[in-house]
């Protein structure tokens, strides 16, 4: 029997079993339709694995299958969380947990099966009246005292996808080794040890005092209350992109004092179908497309907008020729850390324990930002769960200012422990009054970071590999990349090789190797080299695809020396990925 018929076998095997009467009638049929179907992609795909932990938590297709999001695979996750949880907490009299959700098809029904699964547990549970901002569920969880916490979403990803992202006690979103633990139990979990039928005495709906109590702490972010009287009717342009921002954002925006916000009509449509965007993911043009027209129409400041499940920020400004542009990822953690550390020092808020966070794959020019205002920076793996641990690590003995990674992700407070678009747009704001009052547009000083820090320029580049045999090209291409390393990278020679699988740095001229001192090993390979050039690799831990992050540095003299610069790095860049073959 060849490869392929052996997995044909394996998943019609798993398959049949989902016919059983453990399964609703609905689920039954789309089974059987797979099976029945002559092409066997849609069964494969469906179940040649269970879905697992990653970066983002459960994420996945929805639809029938052991490889998808429904009620039984969010069940079954859900009923291994209970029993961690009762593992991990025997001596609490009550177990309490937080459930939100985003405003995706299913993320209601998938929010209270959550729910019911927890309550039948014996597990109390405060459910969201609502859809409501990711951030929000981090800060509910510590705000109730909770030990676990449940949201439903799947971010940015297309409208195909959602998911479920499981939260510990501090508001963070659980590493190890809770994560294997609760893979360790959900892997025991059969579909009749679910247990569905919730105990409605045990949940407690919640809403508008936790939005209360979370603006209220957002609100205490803001560094420069006074500019903002000043330019209070600074013109705003926010889009939800048909998600959960709708919510909160502009109430934060109005908290801030903020009095011209102006919205994209269409936009703040709550839907899960995302319906005048092809993906609902602000790092991409085409979904800021319609702000950008409003921002046009209006003669905006600034244009902001969140993902659907408003963790990541989103941004436009002018630059130096008038025309609206996007701020990449990189740049907006660049200026908010840039604006939090020099407030900091200006009001005299310093007192010398003070540090930021970066993920390894988030520009290093954040580090000679840090550096130049004498404060320390730790470096991270890529995801805010690994943020969120490096504040846990460090509560009591240095405090945190802020944190952030290229995928357009910020957290500038403790109150929550996930990235959180709601403070990041509320600050972003602010630091656009803040220019204005100056006498700055945004693109100024956004260049005069560049000035004081140096200049760099990053691109993310990710090859889409879908499927099981995607996934084995995936594989084979970190492979390759770890045993045959090239020499030089951009014409520059390489100087330093950081393998995150093996926690080694290898010193390319000498060939020493020294530890990384990481909590964990992650499949990421970093490439450095003599002027400053770096390179990272890593398979997404959320999505069919591989990841190559490329910076690169240069000197500039002048605001006027931005476009050189620019268009240096962008062929340096091009050249490379040749170099790489992506």
């Amino acid at each position: 029997m060849d490869t392929q018929q052996e997995l044909i076998k394996q998943v019609t095997e798993k398959a049949q079993q989902w016919l059983s009467n453990s399964y609703d009638p609905e689920t039954r049929a789309a089974v059987q339709a797979m099976l029945d179907n002559e092409d066997k992609t849609d069964l494969i795909e469906s179940f040649y694995k269970d879905l697992e932990f990653g970066t983002g938590g459960l994420r996945g297709i929805m639809g029938a299958g052991t490889n998808r999001m429904n009620i039984y695979t969010v069940g079954a996750a859900t009923q291994g969380l209970a029993n961690y949880l009762h593992e991990a907490f025997p001596n609490l009299d009550q177990i309490k947990v937080a459930v939100g959700h985003d405003v995706r098809n299913n993320s209601r029904k998938f929010a209270e099966v959550v729910a019911n699964v927890f309550s039948a547990n014996g597990i109390k549970v405060y459910l969201f009246d609502n859809f409501r901002p990711t951030p929000e569920l981090s800060f509910a969880i510590r705000e109730l005292g909770c030990q676990s916490g449940v949201n439903i979403t799947a971010s940015h990803n297309p409208k195909e996808y959602n998911g479920y992202k499981a939260y510990w006690e501090d508001g963070a979103q659980i590493i190890a080794p809770h994560d294997i633990n609760i893979i360790n139990h959900v892997s025991r979990i059969r579909p009749e040890d679910i247990k569905f039928n919730g105990n409605k005495e045990l949940i407690q709906i919640i809403g508008e005092e936790i939005d209360a109590a979370f603006l209220a702490n957002v609100k205490t972010l803001s560094l420069d209350p006074e500019v903002i009287k000043r330019q209070h009717d600074l013109k705003i342009v926010y889009t939800p992109i048909h998600g959960t921002g709708v919510k909160l954002v502009p109430d934060s925006l109005r908290n801030y004092g903020f009095t011209n916000i102006i919205n994209v009509p269409e936009q703040d449509v709550t839907s899960g179908d995302f319906p005048t965007v092809d993906s609902p993911n602000p790092e991409n043009p085409s979904a800021m497309a319609m702000a950008i027209a409003k921002g046009k129409e209006v003669n905006a400041d600034i244009i902001l907008a969140s993902d659907p499940d408003a963790d990541r920020i989103g941004c436009v400004i002018r630059d130096s020729k008038g025309e609206y542009q996007l701020v990449n990822g990189n740049q907006i953690v660049m200026i908010l850390m840039n604006y939090i550390m020099r407030r900091y020092r200006e009001l005299g808020k310093l007192i010398g324990n003070e540090y930021v966070v970066k993920t390894i794959v988030t520009t290093e020019t954040i580090k000679a930002i840090a550096d130049n205002q004498g404060i320390k920076m730790y470096d991270c793996y890529t995801g805010f769960k690994w943020i969120a641990s490096v504040i846990r690590e460090l509560e009591g003995k240095e405090r945190y200012i802020g944190g952030g990674e290229e995928s357009y992700g910020f957290l500038a407070e403790t109150f929550a422990r996930d990235k959180d678009s709601v403070s990041a747009i509320s600050l972003m704001a602010e630091i656009c009054a803040w220019a204005k009052d100056r006498g700055m547009d945004f693109n100024e000083m956004l260049m005069e970071i560049y000035l004081n820090n140096g200049y760099s320029h990053e691109e993310g580049i990710s090859v889409v590999r879908p499927g099981k045999t995607g996934a084995e090209e995936i594989q084979q291409m970190m492979t390759n990349f770890r045993e045959n390393p090239p020499k030089a990278i951009g014409g520059s020679k390489l100087t330093v090789i950081k393998d995150y699988l093996t926690l080694q740095a290898t010193d390319v001229a000498t060939g020493d190797v020294s530890k990384l001192d990481f909590p964990a090993t992650s499949n990421v390979l970093q490439y450095f080299t003599e002027d400053g050039t770096k390179v990272s690799i890593r398979p997404s831990g959320t999505e069919p695809k591989i990841k190559f992050y490329i910076e690169v540095h240069d000197k500039m003299a002048s605001k006027e020396d931005y476009d050189r610069c620019n268009r240096d790095a962008r062929t340096k860049i091009d050249a490379i990925k040749k170099e790489l073959g992506i």
